[in-house]
């Protein structure tokens, strides 16, 4: 008699921390721009917005490459092709320390969304080929807790290493791309050696626990019909479309806050490294944020409030941190911003779960984050452009208060539209 519990503890330790960590690498390549930036805008002669455009690039890159790299995870395994995607965006983000143009940073940043596409949607894809439906939520929530680590170490990680300009010849943020980089090539390799692939190639469970895995996911997606292991269906699935749509303004405002807090919090008139310390707290709030929300999802019968709810009280933080001229309560009310943003991206990751299994998952999930990951490519492209125009570093809080709030209100819309296509007797809703 297998112990639910128990396979489910087993899984979770086995596979969870290692892939945190790999998330933590990935969040810190994909962050380290927004240090290196204090820099290297005056080093490279570019304007804010000619800056911002490469760091966006890296979303360009993302999007055109995301659901070709899940469907070679799905035939390769992801043994194989996450240590791909470590080694080779490790080896582009240390040549961006040897960036000499503007011209050379837009390739590199494109190159970059090349090589780690596929990571994210990735491990959400295997995650449903570990667990059940029910604990999808908290899986994604604790695995994605490590981009709350990320930023928080990778905040005074930035600032340490900018403030080590000049050692061996090397500027600050030239060691913000060397030390960040390297430890996704060690990663790689690690990855290689470490990482099952499926459930039944897994050499730390029983044949019994294999078998019970296998019946309870098989049980599962049995109600969803054979154009839900589709990959190529997948992608045109209005189900998907309108996912995508939904997802766009989480990255969009995840993407635009992170990447500009540093230089919100420069405009304090703090040194860098305490800028990097000052910049652990919001990062903190977001990791308990995304550790509470997901576990009270996971008890609910309805996902959606745990998903709109956070999302509205971030967007009302992002507008008051703009509106009172306060620097300590702009602080304060961007560190409820940030925890508003992420809390609900775990919750949102288990809706298209419940339809779509198998190749259908790897296509559509890719799908789902790429579209919805070109909100990063919006975020750093306006949000510098409108400091520019405004000359005030904390404007563009009101472009992402309004796009959180537009995007709540059509998760809202469209997981109603969505729950009322479904059987009645699904054993839980939207």
């Amino acid at each position: 008699m297998v112990d639910e519990k128990r396979l489910i503890s087993k899984i979770t330790w086995k596979l969870m921390p290692f892939l945190g960590i790999l998330y933590l690498i990935a969040y810190i390549d994909r962050q380290n721009v927004s240090f290196a930036k204090l820099q290297m805008v005056d080093a490279l002669g570019m304007s804010e917005y000619a800056y911002g455009l490469g760091a966006s690039l890296f979303f360009i890159g993302y999007f055109l490459f995301e659901v070709p790299s899940n469907l070679f995870l799905d035939r390769l395994g992801a043994r194989v092709w996450f240590a791909r995607i470590l080694v080779s965006w490790g080896i582009v983000t240390v040549a961006l320390a040897f960036t000499q143009n503007a011209t050379m940073f837009y390739i590199l940043r494109f190159l970059l969304g090349v090589c780690e596409a596929g990571f994210f949607p990735g491990v959400l894809y295997l995650l449903t080929l570990w667990f059940p439906s029910a604990y999808r939520g908290r899986m994604v929530g604790l695995f994605m807790i490590f981009s709350a680590i990320a930023n928080a170490v990778g905040a005074p990680l930035g600032g340490v290493l900018l403030d080590l300009d000049g050692l061996y010849g090397f500027a600050g943020w030239e060691w913000v791309f060397l030390a960040t980089g390297i430890p996704a090539v060690i990663a790689g390799i690690v990855t290689f050696f470490y990482l099952p692939g499926r459930p039944e190639n897994a050499s730390f469970l029983s044949g019994e626990e294999k078998s019970w895995l296998e019946r309870r996911l098989a049980s599962e997606n049995a109600g969803m019909g054979e154009d839900a292991g589709n990959g190529f269906k997948a992608l045109i699935d209005p189900r998907v479309l309108l996912m995508a749509l939904c997802y766009i303004a989480f990255p969009l405002s995840a993407y635009g806050l992170s990447y500009w807090l540093p230089t919100i919090v420069q405009a304090f008139g703090v040194s860098n490294t305490v800028n990097g310390f000052l910049n652990i707290i919001p990062w903190l709030l977001v990791a308990i944020a995304l550790y509470a929300v997901p576990t009270m999802a996971d008890k609910a019968q309805s996902k959606t409030p745990y998903i709109v709810i956070p999302a509205f009280i971030g967007a009302a933080c992002l507008l008051l941190s703009a509106l009172i001229p306060n620097h300590a309560l702009q602080f304060a009310f961007l560190c409820v911003a940030a925890a508003g943003i992420f809390a609900p991206q775990p919750v949102f990751w288990s809706l298209p779960s419940r339809f779509l299994k198998g190749a259908g998952a790897a296509a559509g999930l890719a799908a789902i984050n790429s579209v919805g990951n070109l909100g990063g490519f919006v975020a750093q492209n306006v949000v510098p452009w409108i400091k520019d125009e405004s000359g005030s570093t904390i404007a563009p809080m009101f472009f992402l208060a309004a796009c959180l709030a537009a995007g709540a209100l059509l998760v809202f819309f469209v997981t109603r539209q969505l729950s009322s296509r479904e059987p009645p007797a699904a054993p839980s809703r939207v």
